[in-house]
C-alpha cells in the first residue's frame, strides 16, 4: 500500500518497534466501524442483560484487550483493533451511565470529557514534547496514547447523545453534522496544510460520535432512526470489522 500522507519516512526498526497502525483510508474505514459497534453493541447488552453486569463484563474485557495490546512488542492488527473496539464498548458505557445513572447532562458530561481530554493532551505534550503518533512505541508514550484514545470515546459518545437529544437534531442529522466535521480537517490537511497533529486528533474525535449517530439511526426506532435493532447492527458491523482485520492481518499491512 502507498505511503500515508500522514507518515513521515521511518528506519525499519522505528516501523518495527511501533504499536499502532498508519493512518490510511483503511484506518478511517474500520476506525469508524468499531465506534458505531461499540454503540450498538453496548446498547444492547445495557438493555438485553443486567445493566451492572453488562457494565462488568465491558470493564473485563477492555482490561483484557488492552493488557494484549501492552504486552505485544509490535503493532498486531487483530490485537490493536480488539483493544479499540473493546474501548468502543466500554467508553460508550462509561458516557451511558454518566447521563442514566448519576444523571449527569449530556451538555455537563460532553464538557468535563472535553476537560479530560484536554488535561490528557496537556500532559502528554508536557512529557514527550509531541502528541504525535508517527513513534508510539511501548511504555509511557503509549500509556498516553490509550489514555487519550479513551478519553476521546468518552467525549465522542457524550457529544453525539446531546446534539441527537439535547439539541433535538435526531440521529440523522447528527450523523451529517458529524460526517462534516470529521471530513473538514481531513481536507483542510491535503488542501491548505493544516496541522498534521491537530488535524489527525480532530478526526479522531470525531470518529466517536459519527459513528455512533450512524449505528443509532440504523438501531434505534427513535429520534428519527430506522428501528433496525441494535443487536442485528452489532452483529453485521462486528462482522464487517473482522473482515477488515483479517484482510490488514493476512496482508501483513500496517494500516
Amino acid at each position: 500500500m502507498a505511503e500515508s500522507q500522514w507518515e513521515y519516512p521511518q528506519s525499519t526498526e522505528d516501523a518495527l518497534r511501533r504499536k499502532v497502525p498508519e493512518v490510511t483510508v483503511l484506518f478511517w474505514i474500520v476506525k469508524l466501524l468499531s465506534t458505531a459497534m461499540g454503540e450498538s453493541t453496548s446498547d444492547f447488552l445495557v438493555y438485553q442483560i443486567d445493566p451492572y453486569v453488562a457494565v462488568i463484563l465491558g470493564c473485563v474485557g477492555l482490561v483484557g484487550a488492552l493488557t494484549l495490546q501492552l504486552l505485544a512488542r509490535r503493532y498486531i492488527a487483530w490485537v490493536y483493533w480488539f483493544a479499540v473496539v473493546m474501548v468502543a464498548v466500554f467508553g460508550t458505557m462509561a458516557a451511558d451511565v454518566t447521563h442514566v445513572v448519576l444523571g449527569v447532562p449530556y451538555l455537563i458530561s460532553t464538557m468535563v470529557f472535553a476537560v479530560v481530554l484536554s488535561i490528557v493532551f496537556l500532559v502528554w505534550h508536557t512529557s514527550e514534547k509531541t502528541l504525535s503518533i508517527h513513534s508510539v512505541h511501548a511504555g509511557r508514550r503509549e500509556l498516553f496514547y490509550w489514555a487519550t484514545v479513551m478519553a476521546t470515546f468518552a467525549l465522542g459518545t457524550a457529544a453525539g447523545d446531546m446534539t441527537a437529544a439535547t439539541l433535538n437534531l435526531g440521529y440523522f442529522d447528527s450523523l451529517v453534522l458529524f460526517a462534516i466535521l470529521f471530513a473538514a480537517p481531513l481536507l483542510a490537511r491535503r488542501l491548505f496544510g493544516l496541522n498534521e497533529i491537530f488535524s489527525f486528533w480532530f478526526a479522531y474525535v470525531m470518529t466517536r460520535p459519527l459513528g455512533a449517530s450512524f449505528a443509532d439511526w440504523m438501531g434505534k426506532p427513535f429520534l428519527g432512526g430506522l428501528g433496525l435493532g441494535d443487536g442485528k447492527i452489532a452483529l453485521v458491523l462486528t462482522v464487517l470489522i473482522v473482515g477488515f482485520v483479517l484482510y490488514l492481518s493476512v496482508r501483513r499491512d500496517k494500516t
